[in-house]
């Protein structure tokens, strides 16, 4: 996994992730634990201390990012200062910073199943963690408000994040502007968006989103 240099000495788990990823992006898919140890000279038994099969090892991956994003942000004091808004454009921000960095993997990744919808399931595990952290910042938006109808409804508004975050991973993907830039101007309009919806004033917003969701399809 690209993530910034560090002089730590890599653990077992980290050594296996990182063959694994380079296994994909020089020999493709391996067959199976056993081939996929032996090609890269690993111990079965050290694989199987720390996942349960390959599949498995592919969600554990994104759920790596997932988790290596969270530890970055709350590297920063004042994230936790931060409006909600402002903390999924971060999240957002700093998401896809990584993916670039682990550009080739992620494409290899989800563009080498035969069904789409095989794709999806190595996610299965980052979906639980993105919905609990749209979730989180739904409940922070509601405190201190003592009216029902003024509270957003979380579960709606935590798939909603999901569901955004799928259409960012489509658009990053197809984006070939330089240093996708595209894909930050997506980020800001899609966030400010769904924010503007939940608070009833969306008109400006999806106009806006909407034309330059347009424009891109007629440019693509």
């Amino acid at each position: 996994m690209a993530t910034k240099k560090t002089t730590a000495k890599k653990d077992p788990r980290t050594t296996i992730v990182s063959a694994y990823m380079e296994h994909v992006l020089l020999e493709g898919n391996p067959k199976s634990v056993f081939s996929f140890c032996k090609h890269n000279k690993l111990e079965e038994a050290e694989f199987y201390k720390h996942f349960g099969s390959l599949e498995g090892l592919k969600k554990i991956i994104w759920s790596d990012f997932y988790l290596l994003v969270e530890e970055l942000l709350h590297r920063n004091e004042e994230f936790n200062s931060f409006s909600s808004r402002d903390k999924l454009l971060t999240f957002y921000y700093t998401f896809f910073e990584l993916l670039t960095a682990n550009r080739s993997y992620v494409l290899v990744a989800l563009k080498n199943e035969d069904k789409p919808f095989k794709n999806l399931e190595q996610l299965t595990k980052l979906r639980i963690k993105v919905k609990d952290f749209g979730a989180e910042l739904v409940n922070e938006d509601n405190e201190g408000k003592t009216l029902k109808i003024t509270k957003k409804p979380v579960a709606v508004v935590s798939e909603a994040v999901w569901v955004q975050f799928l259409f960012l991973l489509k658009f990053w993907l197809d984006d070939e502007s330089p240093a996708f830039e595209k894909t930050d101007v997506a980020i800001e309009k899609s966030v400010h968006t769904v924010f503007d919806i939940f608070d009833n004033t969306p008109l400006d917003s999806i106009i806006d989103f909407g034309k330059f969701l347009w424009k891109e399809k007629m440019m693509s």
